[in-house]
């Protein structure tokens, strides 16, 4: 098996100069990785600010004010989160490894995944952001028209029906059906 691992290394180093560019290419990636690990930092800042307001101002303001601050705030938490499985699970399908292997904090989801699973990591995780929203709209519904609450609901349902979709072509994707003979 070495001796395999050897060859095939060996023939990595002799390959075409078009194979070494394209499959450098992938590293053109790394600066977009780390402008979404600078978007989380703004993020961060933003819950930062926001959390500084609700306290500052929490014997003002009225429960539902207080709610949809707070829905704010598990709304920039579940963005962030959204962020970090794109960085850390882009950079580690499409551009290198992380090796964590054995890690203590290596996430449970990162040993398996794939572009497939990431897509329907991010589907759900992009509905629980709509699902915030939502909230927020129907609390605030008294203040918006029906045209508004309608067209929310249906954004949100859409993105649930997408991710139906897409888990289920992940699921025969990678379960293929036997041939029939």
């Amino acid at each position: 098996m070495q001796e395999k691992n050897k060859q095939h290394a060996t023939a990595y180093k002799q390959g075409s100069i078009m194979t070494n560019i394209l499959f450098g290419s992938r590293w053109l990636q790394l600066p977009l990785y780390l402008g979404l690990i600078v978007a989380q930092a703004v993020y961060v800042f933003f819950f930062g600010v926001e959390l500084i307001h609700l306290v500052a101002s929490a014997n003002k303001i009225v429960e539902a004010d207080i709610m949809l601050i707070v829905l704010g705030l598990i709304d920039v938490v579940m963005i962030s989160n959204l962020l970090i499985m794109v960085i850390v699970g882009g950079y580690e399908t499409f551009v290198s490894r992380l090796n964590l292997e054995g890690h203590p904090d290596e996430p449970d989801w990162l040993s398996h995944v794939n572009a497939n699973l990431l897509k329907v990591k991010l589907a759900t995780a992009i509905i629980g952001i709509s699902s915030i929203h939502l909230l927020k709209t129907f609390i605030n519904a008294q203040n918006l028209s029906d045209k508004v609450l309608i067209a929310q609901t249906v954004i949100h349902m859409t993105f649930v029906l997408s991710a139906v979709a897409i888990a289920y072509i992940d699921k025969l994707m990678s379960h293929p059906q036997p041939a029939e003979h």
